[in-house]
């Protein structure tokens, strides 16, 4: 009978995990986060995407306003409409740079 295999220590094996990883990609920085472009990025991000979203609204629903005669009560709702997908977008954006993609 032969003895069973003595397990790695987690150091060990964090080592070899560092090693695979450095030859796979090695041009690849360390993603932590730490950068203050990251920060810069997202910010903007953050604002293109409540400004968007609230100028599209208010875009469809002015055009939905001139083509039906319903003025102004289709641009008010597609505001708040646009508003909410602006808000929506903001929130995936904050979530996916919590838990950013390996």
């Amino acid at each position: 009978m032969s003895e069973p295999e003595k397990p790695t220590s987690l150091e060990d094996l964090n080592r070899r995990l560092k090693d695979v990883r450095s030859k796979h990609a090695p041009d690849e920085p360390e993603k932590d986060g730490a950068g203050s472009s990251g920060g810069l990025g997202l910010g903007f991000r953050v604002a293109i995407d409540l400004v968007a979203g609230v100028a599209v609204g208010v875009f469809v629903g002015w055009l939905l306003d001139r083509w039906l005669g319903t003025t102004p009560w289709l641009m008010v709702l597609f505001f708040f409409l646009g508003a909410g997908a602006g808000f929506t977008n903001v929130l995936r954006a904050e979530r996916a740079s919590r838990n950013p993609p390996e």
